[in-house]
């Protein structure tokens, strides 16, 4: 059971000091029902700073956190995320750990295996779960068919160990995954890496065993910030802007000979998506219930980036075996 402080509040620690849990321990800070009572990084000066600025102590070690913290943010590099999650788990601690889960579906597995058999809550941090954009359109979903996303971003020096399907693709995967509650039946993808070694911009086609279609296109290369989801179902079109945090709804009022539209504003919250996903964590460690963003979800968004990734391995495959092809043909 979790222990909780004597005021009633869930004691947090964040274990990562760098832009995200920078930004999971300023959150905690605001929540009501919760106690951030420290910070870990292996860099001590940077612990020590977040430290400062947050006004919270900082632990020498992860060992330090058992029993003096009931619930744990992981914001570490990916490949550490099932080393540490496994082992805060097994010291008793709730975690959320950040997107992607893992760097593989092996250590996904881990995590989860670690969470039942230590009977911990696993969340994994899809933090557009909680945009106020996607929330307005849960309730109005009817059957959507046909998906275009678009997520474009301009290139900063921050998660270049992950291709961008890990890094920015994922987060919608989840969010298709969720609207659409139907399995994956094909995925045809491209990619290619433009600044580094890694995939940089990729285009991916999934298509559902519902019939549901969606192109999905991801970029850390582009000139503008674009987050933009659109999609259709019967007689309507729904524009959702993940940046804005806004949805609008088109619907179609009467059809020929003179369509008539109604346009509709879906009311949505002005909470910070970060600050919607911390409380509902806080939440479910309170009262022991399953996060939104279970470790089941954070693998089947993991599993489906894995199958985007390796149809783009094997077009690279395709496109330079007939390239060579040509080349060959050319000399001859």
């Amino acid at each position: 059971m979790t222990a909780v402080t004597q005021a009633g509040k869930i004691r947090v620690a964040v274990v990562g000091a760098g832009e995200f849990g920078r930004n999971h321990a300023r959150v905690y800070r605001e929540i009501h029902g919760a106690e951030l009572v420290g910070v870990f990084d292996k860099n001590a000066e940077r612990a020590q700073a977040a430290a400062s600025e947050f006004r919270t102590h900082a632990f020498s070690g992860l060992d330090d956190l058992r029993g003096r913290a009931d619930a744990v943010s992981v914001a570490v590099p990916t490949a550490q995320h099932a080393e540490i999650g496994c082992q805060l788990m097994e010291m008793g601690l709730d975690v959320l750990v950040e997107k992607p889960m893992a760097k593989s579906l092996a250590e996904a597995d881990a995590l989860l295996e670690s969470a039942k058999r230590h009977q911990r809550l696993l969340q994994v941090g899809h933090v557009e779960r909680f945009n106020p954009a996607v929330l307005a359109v849960e309730p109005i979903l009817n059957h959507p068919l046909f998906f275009e996303v678009h997520r474009l971003g301009v290139f900063t020096p921050r998660s270049l160990d992950v291709d961008v399907i890990y890094d920015l693709m994922i987060h919608d995967l989840d969010i298709l995954l969720a609207l659409v509650k139907q399995p994956v039946t094909e995925v045809k993808a491209v990619g290619i890496p433009v600044l580094t070694d890694k995939v940089d911009i990729a285009h991916a086609r999934l298509e559902f065993a519902g019939g549901a279609v969606a192109n999905v296109t991801a970029s850390r290369v582009s000139t503008e910030r674009v987050r933009k989801v659109r999609f259709f179902q019967q007689h309507e079109y729904i524009s959702l802007d993940y940046a804005r945090r806004d949805a609008l709804r088109v619907a179609v009022k009467k059809a020929e000979p003179q369509p008539e539209f109604a346009f509709e504003k879906l009311p949505a919250s002005t909470v910070e998506p970060l600050r919607a996903e911390l409380e509902s964590f806080v939440d479910a460690v309170r009262t022991r219930t399953e996060p939104r963003v279970n470790g089941a979800a954070g693998r089947a968004a993991l599993e489906l980036a894995a199958r985007v990734m390796a149809s783009i391995q094997e077009h690279g495959e395709r496109v330079q075996l007939v390239a060579f092809a040509a080349a060959q043909k050319t000399e001859k």
